[in-house]
């Protein structure tokens, strides 16, 4: 009997506005998915999009209005179903993600295993997660480091013409390790500039400092910070697997979210993708609930670095699922994705 299909919208708000080098927002739009088999065995996913990618909550309905008529007959043909939906809709990878994720859990939970056991997965091996300070003012970042006090790695918004003034007010409140993310806020020369005033502030890697297709500026830029023992990891440049050779020898690791490669099992070709290239790899997220973010956490065994606070960061998250205790990641022991609603 063929799978089907329920869509419930909804918002999520976050605790502060959450300001990027792009921009400024404290409400999201998301949409939650079911798979409903034969039985009444429910998969959950959660479509998180983003503007940046062309996607919004009514691109990702319209995107399920077309791919309910292409769910597996089997829910076990992972493969064969993430294929075909990539088919009718290669430009929405959020509405994808959300499907894939859902599938998982139903798979998942019909053998009765959480899904980083049927990957063959050690959950004790998940990295440690990093907690974002987006861009504010200096006494509002200072109370920012003090919400993080659990978290023992920082990750930095910059991409400002103030990102000195940002290190040295973090600099001061903590002497965590930080990890700084531009979100192609720089040029090659700002770059440049950048990259010895990172180190001296204790960055341990710099995400996506320029332009997204600005390949030939990063292989510049990564020159200039392999100097400096400074890893350049990319996000916006890199959404699926098929990106990761033309980055290779141009910058040092990728960064692999669900809601711009599409799905699961495209997550892992990324992972090993990036390891035949001996790249860093790590994992992020939009701001989303546990539901999101738990599917992201049953891959975090195979990755070096994660950001996963995308649900930490929201003040009314309706999921338990994946947890994060003192910045380290610990994956659920129930079947599928090991979700709940509250």
């Amino acid at each position: 009997m063929a799978l089907k299909l329920q869509v419930e919208q909804c918002s999520i708000t976050t605790r502060h506005p959450f300001a990027i080098a792009r921009g400024s927002t404290n409400g999201y739009k998301r949409a939650w998915v079911r798979l409903v088999d034969g039985d009444g065995q429910e998969g959950w996913g959660e479509a998180d999009p983003s503007s940046f990618y062309g996607e919004s909550l009514e691109t990702v309905l319209a995107a399920f209005s077309k791919l309910a008529a292409h769910l597996p007959r089997d829910p076990f043909d992972l493969e064969g179903a993430e294929a075909r939906w990539e088919k009718v809709v290669p430009k929405n990878w959020a509405a994808r993600a959300a499907l894939s994720a859902a599938l998982h859990d139903l798979v998942g939970k019909k053998l009765g295993q959480p899904v980083w056991r049927l990957w063959g997965l050690d959950p004790t091996k998940a990295p440690l997660s990093t907690f974002t300070i987006g861009l504010d003012t200096p006494e509002k970042i200072r109370a920012k480091v003090q919400e993080a006090k659990d978290y023992p790695i920082l990750k930095i918004k910059l991409g400002t013409d103030h990102d000195e003034e940002i290190l040295r007010t973090i600099r001061d409140a903590t002497d965590k390790p930080i990890r700084v993310d531009a979100n192609a806020g720089w040029d090659v020369k700002r770059a440049k500039q950048m990259i010895p005033k990172l180190k001296e502030y204790g960055v341990e890697f710099l995400e996506q400092p320029l332009a997204a297709d600005d390949l030939d500026g990063l292989a510049e830029v990564q020159k200039v910070a392999a100097k400096h023992q400074l890893p350049v990891v990319v996000d916006e440049s890199c959404l699926v697997a098929a990106d990761i050779p033309r980055l290779a020898g141009k910058v040092d690791g990728i960064n692999i979210k669900l809601a711009k490669c599409g799905s699961l099992r495209e997550a892992l070709r990324m992972i090993a993708t990036a390891r035949a290239h001996s790249m860093l790899v790590m994992v992020g997220c939009m701001i989303e609930t546990s539901l999101g973010i738990t599917a992201a956490a049953h891959f975090t065994p195979l990755v070096d670095a994660a950001d996963l606070d995308g649900a930490a960061l929201t003040v009314d998250d309706p999921f338990t699922g994946a947890t994060i205790d003192h910045g380290q990641i610990r994956l659920p022991a129930e079947p599928g994705l090991g979700v709940r609603r509250r």
